[in-house]
């Protein structure tokens, strides 16, 4: 085979190139991020922390798709208390800091809900409101 030990170094250093983010942050991709809770602590949402961590885009997309698509606002019951679905009727009730909340892990996941091209935030909204 001609040209062996280019071919070889060659290949070495694509791998280390193509590798090299794994191996330079030693596998950690940093510390976790801390969303603020609100006041309370951790009390119960409309599904356990470890669901609403995990999928509630989902849950957040299943809402929409019914109160827009099929105009359904049953309410969902969790512990007693009734939420409506929406991300402001419901989910921005407690979770009231958009940037305290929403964007800490949204930023560490380095992605971008299109929920805000249409909701307004809580802040936004009393800024309005005091206008």
């Amino acid at each position: 085979m001609y040209n062996k030990g280019l071919i070889v170094s060659g290949l070495v250093i694509f791998v280390l190139l193509v590798t090299f983010p794994i191996w330079f942050n030693g596998l950690d991709a940093g510390p976790l991020p801390k969303p603020e809770l609100p006041p309370g602590g951790e009390k119960e949402c409309v599904a356990p922390a470890a669901e609403m961590r995990d999928s509630h885009m989902q849950l957040l997309n299943e809402w929409r798709d019914d109160v827009l698509r099929n105009s359904d606002r049953v309410t969902v019951t969790v512990g007693g208390k009734e939420y409506q679905k929406g991300l402001q009727i419901a989910c921005m009730q407690c979770h009231s800091n958009k940037e305290k909340f929403c964007d800490t892990c949204h930023e560490y996941a380095a992605v971008s809900p299109t929920c805000w091209d249409c909701h307004i935030t809580p802040t936004e909204l009393a800024k309005k409101e005091a206008q």
